[in-house]
């Protein structure tokens, strides 16, 4: 089968390293399956080549889908997160019914005068607080200690449980000393222990009458004993050696005497101050019937009893109840005391019958 082989009139080029082409010219019929199989695919990709690089032509040119990316290539567009710029804008201006407002625009300078504003409010706020609790406090503590509301007058102090030994008056100069005083400043247990400073009074209760009273009750005693100096005066006193008052026309029946040298040192003896302890101890009917005391030591402290019949030797003023039950047992029992005129209770587990 004859070969058509074309000649090339052009002249070879050495120095210029190419080779021309030379095309063979060859019958499709006489073509084999694989060359034409190799024909067909090389036309296939030629032309695929060739309409995709007119489509990404096309797409660069009047297309805005696609985004280069940074290292030269393309980005497509469909696969990027979208965002409604509309809605965006339209939710960061609503207002508080949904009506689209204007953007708020922040301004420094304002904002910081308003917080300075926002901070002396408030130091303002703290400030009127703090002087409205110190002005109630102060109005309290006025209304309560300074103020008439509480305040303790004379006229409403009352007094009851003097004697003819205990002056009232003496009583009411100690409480009349805390009127104009609002009661919540006074002291019942100072004015206690001033009252029961009095001499005769044993015991003094004091009790705060709101809002302007005051009662003081107290238990005056009779007289422990009246001193007899040797010039024949007579001085009242207590079981605590205090002196009373001078005796003028009071009556002193049934009141035990104790003869003394001299009343002012006789209140610094030990022995008469033990009898006078004895004497306060004892029953009014037992008092009663004492005509002479007499203490040599402060041990041996004695009684007479209805002029010199009966003779009781107490000795000290320890265990005083319990020798008072055991002279009586022995006087008040005839077959007891029989013609015997001592009683000596100085020791009582061992009383001595005389």
């Amino acid at each position: 089968m004859p070969v058509s082989r074309a000649s090339s009139s052009r002249p070879s080029h050495e120095g210029t390293g190419s080779t021309p082409a030379i095309r063979k010219s060859v019958p499709a019929k006489h073509r084999t399956a694989a060359a034409r199989a190799a024909s067909s695919s090389g036309v296939r990709k030629t032309s695929g080549a060739r309409r995709a690089g007119g489509r990404e032509h096309t797409r660069a040119s009047g297309s805005t889908n696609v985004a280069p990316r940074a290292d030269g290539g393309f980005i497509d567009a469909r696969r990027m997160p979208s965002e409604d710029v509309v809605a965006k804008t339209l939710r960061e201006t609503s207002g508080a019914l949904g009506i689209p407002t204007r953007p708020k625009v922040i301004d420094f300078n304002a904002r910081l005068k308003e917080k300075r504003r926002a901070g002396a409010r408030t130091i303002a706020l703290r400030v009127v607080a703090v002087v409205a609790a110190v002005a109630a406090v102060c109005s309290l503590v006025w209304l309560l200690f300074l103020s008439p509301v509480l305040r303790l007058e004379t006229s409403q102090i009352s007094v009851t449980g003097g004697n003819e030994w205990v002056s009232g008056d003496d009583i009411l100069a100690i409480a009349d000393k805390q009127s104009g005083k609002s009661l919540l400043l006074v002291s019942v247990k100072d004015v206690t222990a001033q009252l029961t400073n009095i001499p005769g009074v044993t015991e003094a209760d004091v009790t705060k009458r709101y809002p302007h009273g005051l009662s003081v009750k107290v238990s005056a005693q009779q007289p422990a004993a009246m001193l007899k100096a040797s010039d024949s005066q007579m001085v009242a006193v207590d079981s605590r050696a205090r002196v009373l008052n001078t005796v003028g026309h009071t009556s002193t029946k049934g009141i035990p005497v104790i003869e003394v040298k001299d009343v002012e040192a006789s209140l610094k003896n030990k022995s008469v101050k033990e009898a006078l302890k004895v004497l306060g101890g004892l029953s009014d009917s037992m008092r009663s019937s004492i005509t002479k005391v007499t203490a040599s030591t402060q041990d041996s402290v004695t009684t007479e009893l209805n002029g010199g019949e009966h003779v009781v030797v107490w000795g000290d003023s320890s265990d005083l109840k319990l020798k008072m039950a055991i002279v009586d047992k022995i006087l008040s029992d005839p077959d007891v005391i029989g013609d015997k005129t001592q009683v000596d209770v100085s020791a009582p587990s061992r009383p001595i019958i005389k």
